[in-house]
């Protein structure tokens, strides 16, 4: 049983993983192309995230 089981578990990663790369290659051919502006909507969240984390280790020490 626990040798099913095991290569259950790789077809079923297996077939995840096929998936994930057909999704990725129409995502790449057919998405949204990066335009002006959009890393400043990146690095402010961003820039919050680890603002907050460092507050939070200075907190703890």
């Amino acid at each position: 049983m626990d040798l099913f089981l095991k290569i259950a578990a790789a077809a079923v990663m297996g077939m995840m993983v096929f998936y994930a790369w057909r999704a990725y290659r129409h995502w790449q051919e057919h998405g949204p192309r990066a335009q002006k502006g959009d890393w400043q909507a990146v690095v402010l969240p961003l820039a919050l995230v680890v603002g907050l984390v460092i507050l939070l280790i200075a907190t703890v020490r």
